[in-house]
């Protein structure tokens, strides 16, 4: 499995997203640049993030993004199937069957319920963590004086 970039950019949007103050928004492009994301790729992945209402878009001038929901009520998993989807991370690809010389109605794999178990135990593990608990975990020691210089960046650009 491998999960793309627009995923842990997205995460860390909404991260940035979370250090607004009520009734703020922060540019899109803004954002882009501190996730290192192209602005035409980014506005892409904010689109998803709208349609799957975890963000909102405030138009015009004075525009940008904030977050819809509590950081609480927001977990990693909401994030990664506004972006990828919900399409399984395995799929047959019939190799046994072909091997075996089946008919293409028998269709078999030895790996099917295992990939979904495991796929099940990492939706689970996505699951519980929510923004709210990385944006404790930014906070700790070792993330805490960069932290404070990264709210510092999100009350210069963003928009009340």
């Amino acid at each position: 499995m491998h999960m793309k970039t627009g995923v842990e950019q997205a995460v860390y949007a909404i991260l940035l997203l979370n250090m607004l103050p009520d009734k703020a928004v922060l540019p899109g492009e803004a954002i882009s640049q501190q996730v290192s994301a192209s602005p035409t790729y980014f506005q892409k992945l904010l689109r998803k993030l709208v349609s799957a209402d975890l963000i909102t878009s405030v138009p015009g001038v004075k525009g940008g993004f904030k977050l819809t929901k509590r950081p609480e009520d927001l977990c990693v998993y909401d994030v990664y199937l506004a972006i990828e989807g919900q399409n399984s991370l395995y799929s047959s690809s019939g190799i046994l069957g072909d091997m075996l010389e089946l008919e293409k109605d028998e269709n078999c794999c030895l790996l099917t319920n295992l990939m979904d178990e495991a796929e099940d135990a990492w939706k689970s593990v996505m699951k519980q963590e929510t923004i709210a608990v990385l944006a404790r975990k930014m906070q700790e020691r070792r993330f805490h004086a960069k932290t404070e210089n990264l709210k510092r960046w999100v009350q210069e650009k963003m928009v009340a």
